[in-house]
C-alpha cells in the first residue's frame, strides 16, 4: 500500500528499509524520503517503523550487538 503518496513509498519499501538496519523514521526518511515534503504520512510511517522493528525483536533478530 502506498504510504507516502508525494514520493510513492510504500510499506514495504519502509519494512525493508527496516530490515536493513534503519531503526527510525528518521533513518528511514533520510534513506527513502518519506515524510519529507507535506509530511501527512508521517504518522502511518513511523506506526510501520514500529511494528517493523517490534516484529524484528520478537524474531529474535538481533538489532545491536555487543562490542567486546
Amino acid at each position: 500500500m502506498y504510504v507516502c503518496l508525494c514520493k510513492g513509498i510504500t510499506d514495504t519499501q519502509i519494512r525493508a528499509a527496516v530490515q536493513h538496519g534503519a531503526s527510525s523514521l528518521r533513518e528511514v526518511r533520510n534513506h527513502l524520503g518519506v515524510a519529507s515534503q507535506c509530511g501527512k504520512c508521517g504518522v502511518l510511517a513511523r506506526e510501520i517503523v514500529r511494528a517493523s522493528l517490534s516484529e524484528l525483536t520478537d524474531s529474535g533478530e538481533q538489532l545491536f550487538y555487543a562490542v567486546g
